[in-house]
């Protein structure tokens, strides 16, 4: 079992940064790839952005590529997603996500993914 809890989200302005972090726990974490999705009201989630289990790999959205920036630290458990140049559009409920096996080319989708953090709201404001 992996748990994990995110934290960093709040309401900032267009233009704007913000950081969000995700701890894991639960078991080995240097070995599991991570990733960050999104859902806005009324649609579905979306992937944001992965990196694999060494953080050698990162795929980004085109939505956000350029923009965001995804790292990881497996001294600290811990999985970050550093956000520039916000756009009201960004605003969402952002996930992390742990998957023990990722396949390439399947990173986008949401089935792959084996653990789910809460959630924290990110919300832009124009």
């Amino acid at each position: 079992q992996v748990q994990l809890v995110e934290s960093g989200g709040g309401l900032v302005q267009a233009g704007g940064s913000l950081r969000l972090s995700c701890v894991a726990s639960g078991r080995t974490f240097s070995d599991i790839s991570m990733a960050w999705f999104r859902q806005a009201p009324g649609k579905e989630r979306e992937f944001v952005a992965v990196i694999s289990w060494s953080g050698g790999l990162t795929y980004y959205a085109d939505s956000v590529a350029g923009r965001f920036i995804i790292s990881r630290d497996n001294a600290k458990n811990m999985a970050n997603l550093q956000m520039n140049s916000l756009k009201p559009e960004d605003t969402a409920v952002y996930y992390c996500a742990a998957a023990l096996v990722l396949s390439l080319g399947y990173y986008r989708n949401t089935d792959r993914y084996d653990y789910w953090g809460q959630g924290t709201q990110v919300t832009v404001s124009s």
